[in-house]
């Protein structure tokens, strides 16, 4: 039997402020299994980028269970995990190719074999013949490809998302959420991927955790059974109208 990659069981977290207490996560629990891309919605405010800070080991938990990794693939966060942000973080004083290796700089891996990693992962995102541009050459989506390339060029395990596409124009949007199964599914690697568009979040993943206005509850946790290779014509579908839905009712839309 295949094991969860990610395990949450009863998650909370509570910052902290002097004698005041704010309470962000109130009770997390879902599984991941190795090889999903999992969307996580829900309203701005409602702790999806905390929890995504606690899979990424910058936070910690106050309550319930986190584990992510198994027997036969240990986990390591400082190691194994790659951040894609909304907005992509490169460096403007480094080339494309450059920013991309970044991390595997940071964690001192072999040079050669680095390189020519990131060269391969900046033709996996459709970046070939711009290694040396600088990022201010780039356009908003160019941008954010490299950040995607960035973060799988140490072979994490678990890549991050937080709503990484929230900053582009809707038809750039659509075209990066292609990309991004395309990479997906190229890739093989378990992503968790923050996002408040809810047609978003039924498009690109294999399942849709809901979670409520923070404190953050899980409303609910489903499987998307759309068939793949995933296409804009989808969102016409009845089906892909009924996901959406059902997530709508959930956050008291509908």
């Amino acid at each position: 039997m295949v094991q969860p990659f990610i395990h949450l069981s009863g998650v909370r977290k509570v910052y902290r402020r002097g004698r005041e207490e704010h309470l962000a996560i109130s009770d997390a629990s879902f599984d991941v299994m190795p090889g999903e891309l999992v969307s996580l919605v829900g309203p701005s405010g409602c702790g999806k980028s905390t929890l995504l800070k606690i899979l990424a080991g910058l936070h910690g938990h106050d309550g319930g269970e986190v584990r992510i990794g198994t027997a036969e693939h240990p986990f390591d966060p400082a190691r194994d995990v790659g951040m894609v942000f909304q907005a992509p973080l490169l460096l403007k004083w480094r080339r494309v190719l450059e920013n991309v290796l970044l991390p595997a700089e940071i964690l001192g891996l072999p040079a050669g074999e680095s390189r020519e990693r990131a060269r391969a992962l900046l033709a996996l995102v459709g970046l070939t013949g711009y290694e040396d541009k600088y990022p201010y050459e780039l356009s908003g989506g160019m941008q954010q490809r490299a950040a995607i390339a960035r973060a799988l060029v140490h072979d994490p395990k678990l890549v991050l998302m937080d709503e990484p596409f929230g900053a582009l124009d809707a038809l750039t949007r659509e075209k990066m959420n292609l990309e991004l199964l395309r990479i997906w599914k190229e890739s093989g690697k378990t992503i968790v991927f923050v996002t408040h568009g809810i047609s978003e979040a039924v498009f690109l993943g294999t399942r849709v955790v809901v979670l409520t206005a923070g404190p953050a509850r899980m409303a609910d946790n489903f499987e998307i059974e759309l068939p793949r290779p995933r296409t804009l014509d989808m969102k016409t579908h009845e089906r892909f109208g009924e996901y959406t839905r059902r997530v709508y009712r959930l956050l008291g839309m509908e």
